[in-house]
This record gives C-alpha cells, sequence and structure tokens, in this order.
C-alpha cells in the first residue's frame, strides 16, 4: 500500500510494513519524525518516542496538528500516506542533486497508452490523493471517488489547461499579483500547493465579477425595453 513511498525513503521493511499493528505502527510514526520529517527539535521529541505511554495517542493527535496535516488520527491510512508525501518532499529538498540525476524507468510496463487502465478505487492511496485534491480545490467531497476525480479533471482543464491559460493570456494583459499578499484561509503544508490554490481562488473571483458584469449588462438591457414601449393607436393600447 505504501511500499513506494517507504522504498523511495529507505525505510527497513518497505513491503512488509503493518500500519494495523500498533506497536509497528508508532515505532514507524518516530523514525518518520526522527530520521526524514524532523519538525521536532531533538529534545522535544520525548513524548513521541515513548510509545508505550497512555497518552501516546493524544500525543499523536498533536503531532498532526503540528505538522498541518489536515487528517485525524482516527484516519489512520490517510495520516500515513499524507506524511509520506511530506516525508518525500523534505528528503527530496535534502538530497535534490541525487534525484535529479536518476533516469526513469523505461520498460514495457511503463508505457501504458491509458495511465488509469490499472486504477484502483478502492486503494487507500487512492481514495487519500483524491480527498487531498478536492480540499485543496475545493470541490464537494461525493460518496464515489471517481466522480471526484472527473470533477478535479474538468477543473484543471478549464482553468488550467495549455488552451486555458493561452485564452486569458490572448484575452486580457494582467497586472503582477503578489501571491504572498493574498491570504488563503487554510494552510496545505507544501508552499507550492499553497501558490497554486491562491491562483485558483483569484481566478474564481475574476469570473465571478465577469459574470457580475454580464447580469448588469442584461438588466440594463431589460430596461431599456421596458422604458420604450410601442404605442399601437389602432388598439387604443401601450405595450406591444
Amino acid at each position: 500500500m505504501f511500499r513506494r513511498k517507504l522504498q523511495a525513503l529507505d525505510y527497513h521493511n518497505p513491503s512488509g510494513f503493518n500500519c494495523k499493528d500498533e506497536t509497528e505502527f508508532r515505532n514507524f510514526v518516530v523514525w518518520l519524525e526522527d530520521q526524514k520529517i524532523r519538525h521536532y527539535k531533538i529534545e522535544d521529541r520525548g513524548n513521541l518516542r515513548n510509545i508505550h505511554s497512555s497518552e501516546w495517542a493524544n500525543q499523536y493527535d498533536k503531532y498532526l496538528k503540528d505538522v498541518s496535516c489536515p487528517f485525524k488520527s482516527q484516519e489512520r491510512q490517510e495520516g500515513i500516506d499524507w506524511l509520506l508525501g511530506l516525508a518525500v518532499r523534505l528528503e527530496y529538498g535534502d538530497n535534490a542533486a541525487k534525484y535529479q540525476n536518476a533516469k526513469p524507468l523505461t520498460t514495457d510496463a511503463t508505457k501504458s497508452v491509458e495511465p488509469l487502465i490499472n486504477l484502483d478505487v478502492n486503494n487507500p492511496d487512492f481514495k487519500a490523493g483524491v480527498m487531498a485534491l478536492a480540499t485543496l480545490l475545493q470541490i464537494q467531497r461525493h460518496d464515489d471517488y471517481l466522480v471526484m476525480l472527473k470533477a478535479i479533471r474538468i477543473l484543471v482543464q478549464e482553468r488550467l489547461s495549455t488552451e486555458a491559460v493561452a485564452k486569458s493570456n490572448s484575452s486580457k494583459e494582467g497586472l503582477p499579483i503578489a501571491l504572498d499578499k493574498h491570504t488563503l484561509g487554510f494552510d496545505t503544508g507544501d508552499a507550492v500547493l499553497n501558490d497554486a490554490a491562491r491562483i485558483l481562488r483569484l481566478l474564481h473571483v475574476e469570473e465571478l465579477r465577469e459574470l457580475q458584469t454580464k447580469i448588469n449588462e442584461a438588466i440594463v438591457a431589460v430596461q431599456a425595453i421596458i422604458a420604450d414601449p410601442k404605442t399601437d393607436h389602432r388598439l387604443g393600447k401601450v405595450g406591444r
């Protein structure tokens, strides 16, 4: 389930990791913080390292909040996947040159015509990823994760595709905007994702302004028709 990310992080047992085993899970969280995430100072990791404490669950809840994880401790698989994603990003930041020189795999297994042909919609990794994107893009949750994925695809195609960007650039010349001066209202834990969310929010506001302009134009047009009725003297009436 988490094998690829665990392998990327050099976890000692990526294929046999069992998140349902409480002791193994707690040791894993300690390893992840000690070796990869390192959010706390060394002297502040004592409570998290005390995996036999009756207060460990509360400490884990606090840890998730401190690293800005959007999932609760009850959502164990989603939380693990998020923490692994954070660890991978930090690991890449620490060893960027190493991964930039890595050669991509070119086996036949990676050359699928349809990238989603082997997609397992019941995989917790898939569900966690779709839920994180839906939350980031402010898309309403749905019981069917494929429906949410389609909504995400439509939103990206309409607002972030090459054609959409080209159309936006050709229709009007915008002014530079300092993204960091716009309050997002939430934090994804990733600076790049935060900027993307700010951009989507600004685009949404722009669309609302264009819609309001069209509504105002329609009101003006209707008022012009009402204010200039035609008179038919033969009928002795005013109106159409």
